[in-house]
């Protein structure tokens, strides 16, 4: 990872959650990463084939990280964002539905900002919508949850953030995490 992707990783950490460890070795009590997510040209061809994107967990707060990554892709992507969050009513101006179940799409790709202990659920939840993808971001890690939606021939990506990841393929990644909108290999001024 780079000094790059760890400041933008900030703005799509889950709040409170540590810092994902790396596979091996892994600190004591803590189960072995075993489960191997896709390479780089694989996520973005899960992007590129991806058409609608449901954020479950998704939050009207600006402080969190859903907000920020919501914000993201309605104004610098092609995607059809859908919101899922059951106590919710209106994020961004939009609807906000209270499941998977419940949206008007099958969305492609299912990003998910929820803790630890839901993902299997939500995994299960995307299967059962017709999902293609499961997505968890930045600091979620779960092997259960994958080969729930990998038995179910989903594609799974875990502790990566889909704001970071479209931003990167499309060169909008700035060190501050948002695309500035200048192009320019000058520096600015001071």
């Amino acid at each position: 990872m780079t000094t790059t992707d760890a400041l933008a990783g900030a703005a799509c950490a889950l709040p409170g959650a540590p810092a994902a460890p790396a596979p091996t070795p892994t600190a004591a009590g803590t189960p072995a990463r075993t489960w191997q997510g896709p390479s780089a040209p694989e996520r973005l061809a899960i992007l590129r084939a991806a058409k609608s994107i449901a954020i479950v967990g998704a939050s009207d707060n600006p402080a969190r990280a859903s907000y920020f990554v919501a914000t993201y892709l309605l104004s610098s992507s092609p995607y059809d964002v859908y919101f899922v969050n059951p106590r919710a009513k209106s994020i961004l101006g939009r609807p906000v539905y209270k499941s998977l179940a419940d949206l008007p799409v099958v969305p492609d790709l299912v990003d998910v900002f929820r803790k630890h202990d839901d993902l299997p659920g939500v995994a299960q939840e995307a299967v059962d919508a017709g999902a293609k993808t499961l997505w968890l971001q930045l600091g979620s890690w779960h092997e259960e949850a994958a080969a729930i939606a990998e038995a179910a021939g989903l594609d799974v990506v875990m502790d990566r953030c889909v704001k970071i990841e479209h931003a990167r393929f499309h060169g909008g990644l700035h060190l501050a995490g948002f695309d500035t909108g200048v192009i320019s290999s000058r520096r600015g001024p001071g």
